[in-house]
């Protein structure tokens, strides 16, 4: 009797334990950006929410003054190592050719191993409030040279470069250049790739498997979120984007990571949405 209610106990544990593997299977990553109000209110249970939800790697996106989230690039490091998450990438606008050696080493202090730039920096990006567009001045020529020159000093810091886009790049400027072909073709893939967001580039009217094919190996990390019918961010398959034929073509990319990011959340609350996300990109396919 004794040795039949021990056999069930440990059947009983061995099937809990299970379970819990199962339920605690980790995947994908999550832009903190996505959940950056939670992050500046309590950035331990936030993360730790992040971790529950089951992503696995994050990108940062709270950098200032030589501290990621308000703990020092260490700190940062050994409380995602505790929440069993991983540092790949970090949004760092406000680099330039001066400050970029000391936000390189912070970044791979951190444990970082992309650095991104989520925007045209030095003042160069631009926001209508009006007309709620956002654009670039300087043109492509002057980014791409800003890029050369801070990628050079971020491979040689450890890390890669990577610049992110939002629609505009992908749209013709005042001269005709669509600026994200000028970057492509004049960079050096050695020192400067590409985030690509898969919303903001169908925003655009543009079409990510048309740029995977024609700039191989140049786009990776994805930014990925999905657009409803209003034309809006939206949680993963909770949109209308055809996300299984854009990760078919993943190794075409070159995309290693891919970051979930949702920049509003409207009438769900963005520790809520990443929840939807992460079921989503379970069921179209995403590891």
């Amino acid at each position: 009797m004794i040795k039949k209610i021990i056999k069930t106990l440990l059947i009983t544990l061995f099937l809990v334990g299970t379970f819990n593997i199962n339920a605690q299977e980790k995947f994908g990553g999550l832009a903190l950006y996505t959940v950056r109000g939670d992050m500046g209110t309590d950035a331990k249970a936030t993360l730790q929410a992040v971790a529950d939800a089951g992503y696995k790697n994050i990108e940062a996106a709270g950098y200032k003054d030589g501290k990621y989230y308000n703990m020092t690039p260490a700190d940062f490091k050994n409380l995602l190592t505790q929440l069993d998450l991983n540092p790949i990438s970090t949004h760092q606008s406000a680099i330039t050719p001066d400050n970029a050696d000391v936000m390189f080493a912070d970044a791979k202090a951190a444990g970082f191993t992309y650095f991104v730039i989520p925007i045209p920096p030095m003042g160069l990006f631009k926001f209508d409030s009006k007309t709620q567009t956002l654009g670039m001045t300087g043109g492509a020529a002057n980014l791409a040279n800003i890029l050369s020159t801070l990628g050079e000093k971020c491979e040689k810091a450890g890390l890669k470069l990577l610049y992110h886009n939002h629609d505009f790049e992908y749209k013709k400027d005042k001269d005709g250049i669509i600026t994200i072909d000028y970057l492509l073709e004049n960079t050096n893939p050695k020192y400067v790739n590409f985030q690509m967001d898969l919303y903001w580039v169908i925003k655009a009217g543009a079409d990510p498997v048309d740029y995977f094919k024609k700039y191989p190996g140049r786009f990776k990390i994805w930014h990925v979120k999905d657009m409803d019918d209003q034309g809006r961010f939206a949680p993963i398959g909770n949109g209308n984007i055809d996300f299984s034929r854009i990760l078919a073509n993943k190794k075409l990319s070159g995309m290693e990571y891919y970051m979930v990011e949702q920049d509003k959340t409207f009438n769900m609350k963005p520790l809520e949405a990443i929840k939807v996300s992460h079921k989503g990109l379970k069921e179209i396919g995403f590891k």
